[in-house]
């Protein structure tokens, strides 16, 4: 009688899954200027992070890109330090 339930399907899904991913990569943990201050305590991925974020800042600076733009990569990146290194490596550098 009651057949008319719906159950959500996996791409239904998919969106919000990939908001929440986006929330927890961004804002739960540490900034890169708290991860290098203590980088003494920092587990591998954490030291995987740094080094990622350091070199996707020195290619950065190296870049031909105009001052605002190289500032607002920057600023992604030391404050949202896995997932503004992920945007940046792939809409980032052209």
């Amino acid at each position: 009688m009651y057949d008319s339930v719906r159950r959500p399907t996996p791409r239904a899904l998919a969106a919000p899954l990939a908001v929440a991913a986006s929330f927890l990569l961004a804002g739960c943990g540490p900034n890169l200027f708290d991860r290098i201050g203590n980088f003494g305590s920092l587990g591998l991925c954490s030291i995987i992070v740094v080094v990622l974020d350091v070199i996707a800042l020195i290619e950065l600076l190296g870049s031909r890109k105009s001052f605002g733009n190289k500032a607002g990569w920057a600023l992604v990146i030391i404050f949202f330090p896995v997932l503004g290194c992920v945007l940046y490596y792939f809409f980032g550098r052209s």
